[in-house]
């Protein structure tokens, strides 16, 4: 973490000095971007948005307060990555259940009315993150977000107790989007509120009014299948409840066990009876009385005594897709998006769901800021709902397959038939998906944003159009190890990583890049640090007590903000108890570059000597200021 640049400030550096118009209790009448609704979509969008001065954003939610329990907890390892660019990945994985291990458990050959382990494994492979798959409370996420919202520039806060009704647009206004808002504190009569804005992202929801106000909506089916969901402290015999458990059992259906943060707290999901086709889970008027006895017929010959129930709820498996992200048509540029549940809705038991909506978030959030600064022009817009829709679907099909076979029953003896499932099959097929289920899978399809790969063999473990792949190395000036993905903040820059070859040479790409026509010097606007924009890092070979600070081109060790002070974090060796150049099959006679997007995605990998396909990347995506 690098501050006091423009003089000594003390407090948190986690504190942003104010800028702009101030918070009020009262939503501002014109924005830049008004968010609707304060779920894991909403509210990252929201801090990566809080992280400019310049940008004015309002998020509003029909709920009276913060999230205080239940719904998601499944975080995956993709996401915790995330959470390291926002700045509170170590905040998260305090507090959290980590998840090591899944076991399996099956009809007890000899008694089948009993369950009995199947198996045994690792819950995420080795080497696919150096973040593990954790579990915490959805709640919390969101306290993390809100922390940094309020630390920005702009202290941004939600604004509660805020229905939206309804939306107009017009495009010669210089604010196009008016949306109606209802406002109902307690106790007091119901008005309106009209917010004029930029653009708006609709995050609120599988019953999304943003979405309906643009004419999308989920297309899709039931599986006519219940299921149930508690938090509960419970007394049991059950030798696995401190791990993630898969549990089938012959005839009274499935439970899966999450252990929660904290120690004692446990999350069941418990399979309930199937629903007809004109039926809803919320004709059967189930009670929590009903869950508990339902997972206490499954578990024979372990018992269950809950003690407490903190939370529950029960819902109906569905699967269901819009199948556009925004409200563009005929090539116009989109102005309103929909986010998170509001584009597409499943079942939770993989943990998916609160995963995959903060990708959403995060993929379209520095495309607004990059818009709205005026860095972008408004066609990259058009890329979010390109990319997310597509991920949305293979999400679907996960979990349509997924969501099938965890219901089914066990095959045993004489059961085997369509409804019924391997258990070893299940085991084999959780494992496979594994990538999937981390989050480290998404892989975005060639666009303005993501190159062809032309020159991935440089590369092979920096995948173009996939996250970057984090790897040790080892600062330079100081001789810190850390991560090279953990210096890719949310902070709506662009990456440029150097890996060098053998040589350790990097001078005539640094002097191209220093030069007056590079898109670096072209993009960066007057007055700003040259690094404001396109953020340039050198990772070399050598080690750390090889490499001459004082030799190191001049764009390596920039001088920023009013006193001029250099900036000596840029620069890298490999660290040889875990060389990044092993672990990513980079080139080593070559080097190469890594061009990294702003939500951490690999957009090119070149050779160090690509000059003008550096220039054309970077022509095709932001404006030149000069």
């Amino acid at each position: 973490m690098q501050y006091h640049l423009n003089g000594f400030k003390s407090g948190s550096p986690d504190i942003s000095a104010p800028s702009g118009t101030p918070h009020s209790d009262e939503p501002p009448g014109k924005v830049d971007v008004l968010i609707v609704g304060c779920g894991p979509a909403g509210l990252t969008l929201a801090a990566q948005l809080a992280a400019f001065g310049d940008i004015s954003t309002c998020i509003i939610d029909q709920k009276s307060g913060p999230l205080q329990m239940g719904q998601a907890d499944g975080i995956a390892c993709r996401s915790v990555e995330m959470f390291e660019a926002f700045g509170f990945s170590e905040r998260v994985l305090r507090e959290s259940y980590w998840v090591n291990e899944t076991t399996f458990w099956k009809p007890d050959a000899d008694q089948p009315a009993h369950i009995a382990r199947s198996g045994r494994i690792e819950d995420t492979e080795e080497g696919l993150s150096e973040m593990p798959h954790v579990i915490l409370s959805q709640a919390r996420v969101h306290d993390f977000y809100l922390d940094v919202m309020r630390n920005g520039p702009r202290r941004l806060e939600p604004h509660y107790d805020r229905q939206f009704v309804s939306l107009a647009r017009d495009d010669s206004a210089e604010y196009p989007l008016t949306v109606t808002v209802s406002h109902s504190p307690d106790g007091m009569p119901v008005r309106t509120e009209a917010i004029q804005a930029r653009y708006v992202v609709g995050c609120d929801g599988a019953r999304s009014g943003v979405r309906r106000a643009i004419g999308r909506e989920l297309v899709g089916d039931a599986a006519n299948q219940a299921w149930g969901v508690m938090d509960v402290l419970m007394e049991t015999d059950f030798p696995d409840v401190r791990l993630k458990s898969v549990i089938h059992s012959a005839n009274e259906g499935s439970v899966l066990i999450i252990p929660r943060e904290g120690g004692y707290l446990v999350r069941l999901y418990i399979e309930l009876d199937k629903l007809n086709p004109d039926e809803r889970v919320s004709h059967k008027n189930i009670t929590q009385d009903q869950l508990i006895a339902a997972a206490g017929r499954i578990m024979p010959p372990y018992s269950l005594d809950v003690k407490e129930v903190v939370w529950w709820s029960v819902y109906e498996i569905g699967q269901r897709l819009c199948d556009r992200f925004d409200d563009a048509q005929d090539g116009a540029d989109p102005r309103v998006f929909i986010a998170g549940d509001a584009g597409h809705t499943h079942s939770p038991k993989a943990g998916q769901g609160m995963n995959v909506s903060m990708g959403d978030a995060f993929n379209l959030g520095w495309k607004l800021a990059a818009v709205l600064r005026g860095q972008s022009a408004p066609a990259i817009l058009h890329s979010y709902s390109t990319e997310r829709q597509a991920i949305a679907q293979e999400l679907i099909e996960f979990d349509r397959a997924f969501a099938k076979m965890f219901s089914a029953r066990p095959q045993t003896g004489d059961k085997v038939g369509e409804d019924t499932v391997d258990p070893k099959e299940f085991q084999r097929y959780f494992q496979k998906q594994g990538r999937f289920t981390a989050g480290t899978s998404v892989h975005y399809a060639p666009s303005l944003v993501v190159a062809e790969g032309a020159h991935q063999h440089l590369a092979k473990g920096f995948v173009i159009g996939m996250r970057f792949h984090s790897a040790p190395v080892i600062r330079v000036a100081d001789a810190k190890p850390l991560h090279l993905g953990h210096t890719l903040k949310a902070d709506g820059r662009w990456r440029i990583l150097a890996f060098a070859g053998q040589d350790g040479d990097v001078s005539a790409l640094c002097d191209y890049l220093g030069g007056a026509g590079s898109p670096i010097t072209q993009v960066t606007p007057e007055g700003a640090d040259i690094d404001s924009v396109i953020d340039l890092r050198a990772v070399f070979q050598q080690g750390h007590r090889t490499v001459d600070v004082g030799k190191l081109p001049s764009l390596l060790l920039p001088k920023k903000g009013r006193y001029g002070l250099r900036d000596y974090e840029k620069v890298f060796s490999a660290d040889p108890r875990a060389d990044i150049f092993e672990m990513r099959g980079i080139d080593r006679d070559q080097g190469c570059l890594v061009i990294v997007r702003p939500d951490q995605y690999v957009a090119q990998v070149l050779p160090l000597t690509a000059h003008d396909q550096i220039t054309q990347l970077f022509a095709g995506v932001l404006n030149p200021h000069r």
